[in-house]
């Protein structure tokens, strides 16, 4: 069973390097002419351009082959008074960015933020989600890579929880094609647990990546062991293997907040129950607050406990 382990958007081994630099829409409007304002955010997102390519080539040097991008990647992209044209200025870039990810058999996704709310009751908020993850869409599709993926919770619970799952297979049906294809769904720690997330996962026929950490928080007593063959049923007709989600509470159990860092003998135990479960590959997203620098960590502890790991390079394991 072979798992390679990934992070989240930004490298802290690389010094003052963010692909997430933004421009708020008040500061937008305090530059003076049209001109200066589009030169902003043409400098924004080429600054935000350049990191991602550092980055990019930080992982590859490092065996690191399982990476979120940043969602935050074009200021005001989306914002309905600005809306700029940014694929008239940066396409070029962004199929240079799709090269390197391609070349190097990267696996890239994203994880757009909670504002982004499927199962809404309000028309104009599933509207500018529609907006925002289309966007997304087309910054994939810009980089020539029908591989990548957005990660997204199912909502909120307004009505009670079994009208929030109807409300999002629903709404998912006004959802164009090209953006449903792209979705794996995620159990969170407050409201729809993994049991749950199934249920819509064998509606909507989409995957779900499992976060150990929220379903240690939010569950109904179901052990995670007997749940794992479900949810990579929900990959069965996908070309990726199934993901994890995976983090250490920061200060007591179950803590909902994530810690700097993961708990190797807690990611042991997990992997071991995974390899007795379903012995599948499978990718983990490591959410921890020190980043690649938690995933390296991670790696060196593993290797100091006795266990039957084999160590295939910085980033990737065999159990």
């Amino acid at each position: 069973m072979k798992i390679r382990l990934g992070y989240v958007a930004i490298a802290l081994s690389l010094e003052k390097t963010t692909s997430s630099s933004t421009l708020t829409y008040a500061r937008y409007l305090k530059i003076g002419s049209e001109k200066e304002r589009l030169n902003k955010l043409k400098e924004v997102t080429y600054s935000n351009i350049e990191a991602l390519e550092q980055i990019l080539i930080y992982n590859i040097k490092n065996n690191i082959h399982f990476y979120r991008m940043t969602s935050n990647f074009i200021p005001l992209a989306t914002h309905p008074d600005v809306m700029w044209d940014y694929m008239k200025y940066f396409k070029k870039d962004f199929e240079y960015i799709g090269k390197i990810i391609k070349g190097s058999n990267m696996r890239v996704d994203t994880h757009p933020d909670q504002f982004n709310v499927i199962n809404s009751d309000k028309e104009s908020v599933v509207e500018n989600t529609i907006k925002t993850l289309n966007m997304q869409v087309d910054l994939f599709e810009a980089m020539n890579y029908p591989e990548g993926k957005m990660v997204i919770h199912i909502g909120g619970a307004k009505g009670g929880k079994e009208e929030g799952i109807n409300r999002f297979v629903k709404n998912l049906e006004k959802f164009p094609k090209r953006i449903s294809e792209r979705l794996i769904l995620e159990n969170d720690d407050k409201t729809f647990t993994t049991e749950d997330v199934i249920k819509i996962c064998r509606k909507t026929k989409l995957p779900m990546v499992l976060d150990v950490h929220h379903h240690d928080c939010n569950n109904t007593g179901e052990d995670i062991g007997d749940l794992l063959e479900k949810v990579f049923l929900t990959w069965k007709d996908e070309k990726l293997v199934p993901k994890i989600h995976f983090s250490s509470p920061r200060e007591f159990e179950n803590d909902r907040k994530h810690s700097d860092y993961i708990d190797p003998n807690r990611f042991l135990k997990f992997i071991n129950l995974a390899k007795e479960s379903i012995n599948t590959d499978f990718d983990v997203m490591i959410e921890a607050k020190q980043k690649d620098l938690a995933l390296k960590k991670l790696m060196k502890d593993l290797k100091s406990i006795n266990s039957d790991i084999k160590y295939i390079d910085q980033s990737t394991i065999e159990i």
